[in-house]
């Protein structure tokens, strides 16, 4: 018989787990019956979200500035550190004299007020002594390849002095690109130089330099390499991480972030006004959520083109007067207005016309043209905030600004509020193992419609360091089941972290869904699976009964007491959780179904798929599977497709028909109509 603690839990489930108690039997619970899925498609109970996969994205994990940006060069404005030009090394070649320091009399500019001396004592005939910068571990070296190299420099006295810059392995053994850059004098100028590589190996155990043969001093003020970019964009992006996301088709991307949105101080935020206009002329700051520098290079109009560039909207994250934890909070009323004025101001540089004062700003850029804009979000993660009313009045007065100026926009809210009803409200799930994030599958069958629309802006099953593995890709992919098969109310959803550099050193946070190093790049088991989510599927969700379902016992994690609590932690009891997840949608334009379906166990799955309210299906169609041995099998940058899908034709297809999935497997089978 049944128990009953385990019937609630079903129940909880809704409609599509209802076919398990029809059958409640012990062979359920030790697989022994082949489940029954019944796809009614004439009976539609939602549509799916045009919105509803996309990116979110923070500084983290040196996504940015060692990741997606492009820039080659580590401290490139020589401000990472007050003490000492940190990644800048001095050359010396053949006995040449010479020494090198940061020197704050010499600013470059105001938003810049250093600059790196380098006096030349002494050098003579073939020797040469210059500055090295070992950029982001490593310079990459690719062969056949065109980099572009731009440094701001001046003399002292007017003296004349040739630069070469060149590209060098760290042995010094291989200069693999050069150029000459003469009459380097005067005062404050912009030098540009193009390097080339040779049909040559690539590698990553290389540094950029500028050097001379002939004495002097020169101040270095800004340098800086950039490779070939997407849509050669002279501030661009990486291209193979690009080319990743690409193949997601993101429908948006949630920008700034994050905790870098918000900072540990009103200094370390993420001020926008400091990171549009020339790179030159951005201060940077430190990013004291993650610990390390940020070159805001990655500026406001940098991410607005990353959103054209891969035709997303975007999803502006607005700075809300809260600081990471706690620890900044600024009063609702005159003393948060200026953060307001502030947000609008940002709101008015993304979709103003060029005859608006920061949509002339964008325009003086060389972007003349607004933004489309849709959605805008009012901090990050305010539940941290345990003060009384705090968030409400806060949301509240920006919401009240907002909606008075851009009454069109959707105004998204990251902790619920009382004082007014946001559009959408944004909510962050991080589980901590598969059958976790399994457990949560069914959340929103039940959820009440009668709130605002949801945007699930962070979410991941964190298995696997540092990308997820297979067993990861599982829980996410039951996971999204739910959220598709809802998205009549889940409107938009995005995994976070979206990046890692997998460099010693380079993560703060496991687990991210890409990875690569200097050279390369790589997808992980659960970015497979997104990329199967997003790319297949339609816009009708239909009604799927399911029946038989198999389960598997899970034992939650302990209960924390509240704050302060003595009591130890409550050990919940443990659960019977479905190891097959499955959702359809349907293309209304085309009449192909798409069938996705989560097997999580060992072995093989038979499913008996039954269709009903409809003239029928094609003998042939498309099977699509994420598969591998063992749950623990994962990508890597070593290994980078070691799990990756499958496309094969299946036929014996019909109205019903029984298909078996693989162990460990995450499959779209896509049915085609009549």
């Amino acid at each position: 018989m049944l128990d009953e603690d385990f019937a609630g839990y079903l129940r909880g489930f809704g409609p599509w787990a209802l076919g398990i108690l029809l059958t409640a039997a012990p062979g359920i619970l030790l697989g022994q019956t082949t489940p029954v899925l019944h796809i009614q498609a004439d009976q539609v109970t939602a549509h799916v979200s045009p919105s509803l996969y996309g990116l979110m994205t923070e500084e983290i994990n040196y996504s940015y500035d060692g990741g997606l940006y492009g820039e080659l060069v580590r401290n490139r404005n020589f401000k990472e550190d007050a003490r000492e030009p940190v990644h800048w090394t001095l050359v010396r070649e053949r006995g040449a004299i010479a020494s090198m320091s940061l020197d704050p009399g010499q600013p470059f500019n105001s938003a810049v007020p250093t600059s790196l001396k380098l006096s030349v004592t002494q050098v003579t005939g073939a020797q040469s002594v210059g500055i090295a910068n070992d950029g982001f571990w490593g310079i990459p070296v690719r062969p056949n390849t065109r980099y572009r190299a731009t440094f701001y420099a001046k003399t002292d006295g007017g003296l004349s002095v040739p630069i070469t810059v060149a590209i060098v392995s760290n042995d010094g053994a291989t200069t693999y690109a050069s150029a000459l850059v003469s009459g380097v004098s005067g005062n404050w100028q912009r030098y540009e130089a193009t390097l080339t590589t040779k049909d040559v190996k690539a590698s990553a155990d290389n540094h950029f330099v500028l050097s001379t043969n002939k004495p002097g001093t020169i101040w270095f003020g800004f340098v800086s390499l950039f490779p070939p970019t997407w849509n050669d964009r002279p501030n661009g992006n990486r291209k193979d991480i690009m080319q990743l996301l690409a193949d997601m088709k993101p429908s948006f991307l949630r920008f700034p972030g994050g905790n870098y949105l918000e900072g540990r101080s009103l200094e370390t935020r993420f001020v926008w006004k400091n990171t549009v206009g020339p790179i030159t002329q951005r201060p940077g700051h430190y990013d004291d959520s993650w610990r390390y520098w940020s070159s805001d290079g990655m500026g406001l109009l940098e991410f607005l083109e990353w959103c054209e560039d891969l035709h997303m909207q975007p999803v502006l994250a607005l700075y809300a007067g809260f600081g990471l934890r706690g620890t900044v909070r600024i009063k609702p009323g005159p003393e948060l207005q200026p953060y307001v004025q502030d947000a609008l101001d940002e709101i008015e540089y993304v979709t103003g016309s060029a005859s608006t004062t920061w949509g002339a700003q964008r325009a003086r850029e060389g972007h003349p043209e607004a933004f489309p804009l849709h959605y805008v979000e009012v901090g990050n993660e305010d539940s941290f905030d345990r003060e009384p009313g705090s968030y409400d009045g806060r949301f509240t007065q920006f919401f009240d600004a907002i909606k008075t100026r851009y009454p069109q926009l959707q105004v998204i809210a990251t902790a619920p509020v009382k004082g007014v009803t946001p559009d959408v409200i944004d909510e962050h799930y991080y589980r901590n193992s598969e059958d976790e994030m399994a457990s949560h599958a069914h959340d929103y069958d039940t959820r009440p419609r009668t709130g605002p629309k949801v945007f699930v802006g962070e979410w991941a099953t964190r298995v696997g360091v540092p990308t997820p593995n297979m067993s990861a890709a599982l829980g996410d992919a039951s996971w999204m089941t739910g959220m598709e098969r809802n998205s009549d109310l889940v409107i938009m959803s995005s995994y976070a972290p979206l990046f890692v550099n997998v460099n010693p050193g380079g993560m703060q946070w496991r687990t991210d869904l890409i990875g690569y190093n200097t050279l390369n790049s790589y997808g992980s088991p659960a970015y497979y699976a997104q990329k199967m989510f997003s790319q297949h599927h339609g816009d009708d969700v239909l009604k799927v009964d399911a029946q038989s379902v198999p389960t598997r016992e899970w034992q939650p994690p302990a209960r924390r007491g509240a704050p302060g609590s003595t009591q130890p932690a409550a050990r919940p009891a443990p659960e019977q959780v479905p190891t097959l997840f499955c959702d359809a949608t349907r293309d209304s334009k085309n009449g192909a179904i798409y069938l996705k379906v989560v097997n999580r166990a060992g072995t093989p799955q038979p499913v008996k798929v039954e269709l009903s309210g409809l003239a029928g299906i094609d003998a042939s169609g498309q099977a699509i599977t994420l598969s591998a041995n063992s749950p623990e099998d994962t990508n890597s940058i070593t290994e980078p497709e070691k799990v990756v899908p499958v496309s094969a034709t299946v036929s014996g297809l019909g109205t019903n028909f029984t298909h078996t999935f693989a162990p460990y497997s995450v499959n779209v089978l896509i049915l085609n109509g009549k």
